[in-house]
């Protein structure tokens, strides 16, 4: 049986592999800037915890997404809900918000995670020279796995839990956003349609 509901086009991936391309630089060059600028572990950890975090929530988001029901969401945009109307919209294009949280977010935050890990054992062996970098290595890359792996688990356990609260927070962030500059990640979409319609 065939997905029909995808809205995701060959130009959609090529925009995707470009931008996933820069984000992965953006994020690279922040961790080594963390990690050799300033050579402090403790920032370095500090760091490191927020990109597991923001991998997390992206997780939450991309999970929630999938399982949310646009049922609630046209009742609420029907009562003109701040967030009521982004919330159908992420719902609306499932498939797109999946692959950006999950795909390109969470995967480039993983492997940004584990290349600062692996900063943050030169760093240590730096400052103590009498510790064994081999072994280090292995249980700082182990811990952040652990971390990432097991936090993932609780991230899905929310995400699948109260789907519908998840993107309706995402949803009422997306029209704060949106209130105060203008923009709608969905807004080309709508428009496209209408002049196909007109």
């Amino acid at each position: 049986m065939g997905n029909n509901k995808s809205t995701v086009s060959g130009s959609y991936i090529i925009i995707v592999g470009i931008v996933s391309f820069i984000v992965a630089i953006c994020f690279t060059l922040l961790s080594e800037t963390f990690a050799s600028k300033l050579n402090s572990v403790v920032l370095s950890f500090a760091f490191l915890i927020i990109i597991i975090i923001i991998n997390l929530l992206a997780d939450i988001v991309g999970t929630a997404v999938t399982a949310a029901s646009h049922i609630p969401f046209n009742s609420k945009a029907a009562k003109q809900i701040r967030g009521a109307p982004q919330g159908l919209q992420l719902i609306r294009n499932a498939d797109k918000v999946a692959n950006f949280s999950n795909d390109m977010i969470g995967d480039i935050t993983t492997t940004v995670g584990g290349a600062l890990g692996i900063s943050i054992v030169v760093q240590i062996i730096r400052q103590e020279p009498a510790l064994n970098q081999f072994w280090l290595n292995i249980l700082i890359t182990a811990l952040i796995a652990a971390v990432i792996v097991s936090g993932k688990a609780y991230a899905k356990m929310i995400a699948l839990t109260h789907p519908d609260d998840v993107i309706f927070i995402i949803g009422r962030i997306l029209a704060k956003i949106e209130e105060y500059t203008g923009y709608n990640p969905f807004q080309k979409r709508r428009s496209s349609r209408k002049m196909k319609g007109e």
